[in-house]
């Protein structure tokens, strides 16, 4: 049974030991998940507006601003979001405070700053492209877009049947190549021809798009490897460290706000939701009410404090009215049995 129980053990230690192996590795991956969960949910989207959004509309000029809006737009869309939901672009724009700028007048300080901040902008318009790049090379693989938008400008000197047509003519035939019902009978090879020579020209873009961007990426990367400071090792500790801190810091605020907002509540009503045995309760005036009614904006802000709510302004003050109401022990038990 003993040796039973340490061959137990001995077991459950490997495989803890192996789940956080893994662990380890998807922490250490986090940012290549990032991006790669990211760039299916991209081509989702794109597959989805291809089959239920898309639908040339096969008219001059038509083509061209619906194919460039569906390719151009969506990505633009992306890019802002990707801008938007990075936290590090909230921090470099609230970070660069005008106090401390107007601290640091040296050169060389100035220089160094805006060395940091053009690197970590950088950093988050590289993470931001992820999926508009990923979008621009779906859509080009796709060609969907790219026919509809370049079909009225497809060159078909080498057809006799266009060869008598005027420029405005020829516009108007081919707008309708993208949509099959519109084409006549005899029209059917060449539009094939032209559809296929414009899906050829749209995926060759995407494939030179997603090699010069894989090119630029990996010589990026290796720029700033070579340029850093940091050995591999260090680097990775680095970042543990700022992972680590990240979370702990964001437990640790969490925590903080809370025990504030707890003693301004309690401080309002004369008990919080965590008191036991309540004795007496504080009754609210009416002009309590007014003042912690209304948006909670940030009303008074200084170089050392500020209020982040309207009852965190009200709880700064001392009320001139202080009402409590006694609770007997039969209503605070009543309290307590569930409806």
């Amino acid at each position: 049974c003993v040796k039973q129980e340490e061959a137990d053990k001995t077991a459950e230690q490997a495989e803890n030991m192996s789940f956080s192996g893994v662990v380890s590795f998807l922490k250490s991956k986090e940012s290549i998940i990032f991006n790669s969960v990211i760039a299916l949910l991209t081509i989702g989207g794109q597959q989805l507006f291809s089959v239920f959004a898309f639908s040339c509309p096969c008219h001059t000029t038509s083509n061209l601003y619906y194919g460039l809006a569906f390719i151009g737009v969506p990505a633009l869309l992306l890019l802002i979001f990707g801008y938007v939901l990075n936290d590090q672009t909230w921090r470099l724009i609230t970070g660069h405070s005008q106090s401390s700028f107007l601290q640091e007048r040296s050169r060389r300080s100035c220089l160094t700053r805006y060395k940091i901040i053009c690197l970590v902008f950088c950093t988050i318009t590289g993470r931001a492209l992820v999926a508009p790049v990923t979008w621009l090379a779906v859509t080009l693989l796709n060609g969907s877009y790219y026919v509809c938008a370049l079909s009225e400008f497809a060159s078909v000197e080498g057809y006799e049947f266009f060869r008598n047509l005027s420029i405005a003519e020829r516009r108007k035939v081919l707008a309708g190549f993208p949509c099959t019902q519109l084409v006549p009978l005899n029209l059917t090879r060449i539009k094939d021809e032209v559809t296929l020579y414009l899906r050829y020209q749209s995926q060759v873009s995407g494939w030179v798009l997603i090699a010069i961007v894989a090119v630029t990426v990996f010589l990026s990367l290796c720029l700033a490897r070579f340029l850093s400071p940091l050995t591999f090792l260090h680097l990775q500790y680095w970042r543990s460290y700022v992972n680590n801190e990240r979370a702990l810091f964001d437990k640790t605020m969490d925590k903080h706000s809370r025990i504030i907002a707890v003693q301004h509540i309690k401080k309002f009503f004369g008990f919080s939701p965590q008191s036991k045995n309540i004795k007496d309760i504080r009754i609210p005036s009416r002009l309590d009410w007014q003042q912690v009614s209304g948006l909670d904006l940030l009303r008074k802000v200084t170089e050392d404090h500020c209020h982040y709510s309207l009852l965190h302004s009200w709880a700064e003050e001392d009320p001139a009215d202080e009402k409590y109401l006694h609770v007997d022990e039969d209503c605070f038990s009543a309290t307590q049995t569930p409806l």
